[in-house]
């Protein structure tokens, strides 16, 4: 079964629940998300938190994908540039799939989705995203269109003497 893609979805207590226990699995599970495990719910409320605020303010918009039982399955969020000579590209935060779907084509799903959706924004030329080295993201992102465009050594620091590199990707909607 594939996924349901929903864009700019309306924030209930279900999705919003939804969303915060697929950040938290995916980070329990070792997602490169902005945690590393283990993490509770409440840990990572505030981040989810930021991007709703983002998302009231009209800064940010998501993507959400259900499975057949109507349960979160995937997320992504786009963050609208501000900056005037920026706003032809967006970047795309938190692209996440649970663990229990790994291995099914919805990454790669969630990604074509994300495309899709960027295609029908006004002005936008480009996603842009970044990932934590160490992990294959950036095979995965490549294989999926994205280039590597850019590189910061030991940028993420995941634990005392592991550090990854932040990788700078693009996928231009041209």
């Amino acid at each position: 079964m594939a996924l349901t893609f929903t864009l700019d979805p309306a924030v209930t207590p279900e999705l919003r629940d939804g969303i915060l226990d697929l950040w938290t699995d995916v980070s329990n599970a070792g997602g490169a998300v902005g945690f590393v495990p283990p993490v509770r719910r409440e840990a990572v409320r505030p981040e989810l938190v930021k991007h709703f605020a983002a998302m009231a303010e009209g800064r940010a918009r998501l993507l959400v994908g259900h499975d057949e039982e109507g349960a979160v399955a995937a997320t992504a969020f786009f963050h609208l540039n501000t900056h005037r000579l920026m706003t032809h590209w967006v970047w795309l935060y938190t692209v996440m799939v649970h663990p229990r779907h790994q291995g099914k084509g919805y990454g790669r799903d969630l990604l074509t989705a994300a495309e899709g959706a960027a295609r029908g924004f006004d002005g936008v030329e480009a996603i842009r995203l970044t990932c934590r080295g160490g992990l294959g993201l950036e095979r995965f992102y490549g294989s999926c269109g994205y280039k590597e465009v850019g590189r910061v050594p030991a940028a993420i620091r995941v634990a005392p003497g592991d550090d990854r590199d932040d990788v700078i990707m693009l996928l231009p909607l041209g």
